[in-house]
């Protein structure tokens, strides 16, 4: 798996347009926080009690058209649990996998706040909120 800061994993999705973008946060988080534009989102953990959706590979393989060598890119809301999800993907069979260091909120700063250190949101690029 290959770690990108946020701008690069943009970047990346730019110049490889079979890339696939999965946003791999719960449903709350990807509906009422807003979620990268172009992302499909695939919950890792959802639920009250936050337990790993037991589809995740199979709805992955199912959106990249059963191709493991396209690529994935990964982003959460900090950049932790996309490195669970892309570890998953790799143990499934899929050779292309990067995750989005500082996921979409980013890193808690000094008051616990995020969004205001780095991560998706931070670096301006383009998301969206239903």
């Amino acid at each position: 798996m290959e770690h990108l800061e946020p701008k690069r994993a943009a970047e990346l999705l730019k110049v490889t347009p079979d890339a696939l973008f999965i946003d791999c946060r719960s449903d709350a988080e990807h509906f009422f926080v807003g979620h990268p534009v172009g992302a499909v989102h695939v919950a890792w953990l959802d639920g009250p009690d936050w337990e790993q959706n037991p589809h995740f590979e199979a709805e992955v393989r199912r959106l990249a058209g059963h191709a493991v060598e396209r690529p994935v890119v990964l982003i959460c809301r900090s950049g932790r649990r996309s490195v669970d999800a892309g570890l998953a993907l790799e143990q499934a069979g899929f050779v292309r996998v990067y995750n989005v260091l500082h996921g979409f909120e980013g890193d808690l700063d000094e008051n616990h706040q995020r969004s205001r250190l780095n991560g998706w949101r931070f670096d301006g690029l383009p998301w969206q909120q239903l």
